[in-house]
């Protein structure tokens, strides 16, 4: 990690080589705190990756099927911090969709309910993977006996508190197969049909299009819920999406690429650029023309890895030494590429709920605030809290509740409040939303 070490729980070792990398280390420190040494809980043997499980093949002729179409089911236990599995009943599906290009696709949702009561409505939780490896999937990492927990942990935190509030829940590979985090379309598309497959699986007791739904994704799972807002009037109509709640959010992401370079958190930038370059031939044209021998060894490096792993052996990385051209320009050359990435909510959109935290050392605060205030302007319904005391990864877990309570009264059928609202509170774990 650049001359510096994480220890217990927080504390740091050896040389700090720049003021910023304390941010990178408490992160990271964050999440290895949450989940304590890497293990295998549960399972005798290990449990194959995406890319050995014969479960992720779809069968003969499926892509001629409905998108949303069930292609295959098994039971699964969904990991939890504690020792023990998730006290829920849950399950993995195949299911088809379609990609960026409007080609067929099929991926993997895993859904859970409790395992008493009737389930109130159903919330499609995107997870933060920011992760190009198949292995980083949240259908591989969720489940119970997976090598460790550092890149599951926080979604391991909020699944826990939406299974005690009644709900049932989908969380899709909504990247793909294919690991692709920032592509236009897909997202949307891997989302809204994994929703139409839980509604469609009769163990989790839902009542078919009828069911409410709501759709929940924070940091990278926010870009994934973005394409769920901005899809599903034209892809997925006949769906009742009455709210989508999303933190800690990446916008525009041209401009975020570029303020990660060379900073605490530059290690996302192996991670989110081999996906991102395998579904569009432009920019992994680009990149190909001016990568050096040394940036084709550190992509194919990052793609191999999940993000914490990445982000904590390249703080401070600079696209610079792995191009022949300036980082800089080569994003210049690609503009085009990442507008088609960009988030544009319209006044058709369900209710938005967007919470950011005002020191978040990941993703300024100033890019949702300009991009509330012009969609609001365009007409689009958002509640917008913005969180004085808390940073990126403690923003994650102190919200939820809060983004819990918005999501009940979603989906109990209570309307939105209308138009748009800001507030600043002090702490949205006190009660502020």
């Amino acid at each position: 990690m650049k001359g510096s070490v994480v220890s217990a729980c927080g504390a740091t070792g050896s040389v700090v080589k720049r003021g910023q990398l304390r941010s990178v280390l408490i992160a990271v420190s964050a999440v290895l705190c949450i989940t304590g040494t890497p293990m295998a809980v549960g399972h005798a043997d290990p449990l194959p990756t995406p890319q050995n499980d014969p479960f992720y093949t779809p069968p003969s002729g499926w892509d001629s099927e409905a998108p949303g179409t069930i292609l295959n089911s098994r039971p699964v236990e969904v990991a939890s911090l504690a020792p023990q599995a998730q006290d829920a009943d849950a399950w993995q599906l195949l299911y088809r969709t379609t990609d960026t290009d409007g080609r067929p696709m099929a991926t993997v949702t895993t859904v859970l309910r409790p395992r008493t009561g009737q389930v109130k409505g159903l919330i499609s939780y995107q997870a933060a993977t920011d992760a190009s490896a198949p292995q980083c999937a949240p259908s591989y990492v969720l489940r119970q006996g997976a090598p460790d927990k550092y890149d599951s942990s926080l979604d391991l935190i909020q699944i826990e508190q939406m299974l005690s509030s009644g709900h049932a829940i989908s969380v899709p590979d909504w990247e793909g197969p294919e690991g692709t985090l920032f592509a236009p379309r897909q997202p949307g598309y891997a989302t809204l049909d994994g929703v139409r497959a839980a509604q469609d699986f009769a163990p989790l007791g839902l009542p078919g299009i009828d069911t409410p739904v709501a759709a929940m994704g924070y940091s990278g799972g926010s870009y994934g819920t973005s394409w769920v807002a901005q899809m599903q009037p034209t892809y997925a109509p006949e769906l009742r999406l009455v709210g989508v709640a999303m933190g800690g959010w990446t916008v525009p992401i041209g401009p975020y690429i570029a303020t990660l370079d060379d900073g605490p958190f530059s290690g996302f930038l192996p991670s989110l650029l081999p996906g991102m370059m395998r579904t569009d031939p432009l920019l992994a044209a680009a990149f190909d023309k001016y990568l050096t021998p040394a940036g084709q060894a550190l992509m194919a490096a990052g793609d191999s890895k999940c993000v914490t792993q990445n982000v904590a052996q390249h703080a401070f990385l600079r696209m610079d030494d792995y191009l022949t051209i300036p980082f800089s320009q080569l994003l210049e050359q690609v503009q085009a590429s990442l507008k088609a990435l960009d988030f544009s909510p319209v006044a058709s959109t369900p209710p938005l709920f967007l919470y950011n935290a005002v020191h978040d050392e990941i993703v300024t605060i100033a890019g949702p605030d300009k991009a509330v205030a012009q969609w609001c302007a365009a007409g689009a319904p958002i509640t917008y809290t913005r969180d004085q005391l808390s940073e990126h990864v403690s923003l994650a877990i102190s919200a939820t509740p809060a983004v819990l309570r918005w999501i009940d009264d979603r989906l109990a059928g209570q309307a939105a409040p209308d138009g748009c609202s800001t507030r600043t509170v002090q702490s949205m774990s006190l009660g502020g939303a």
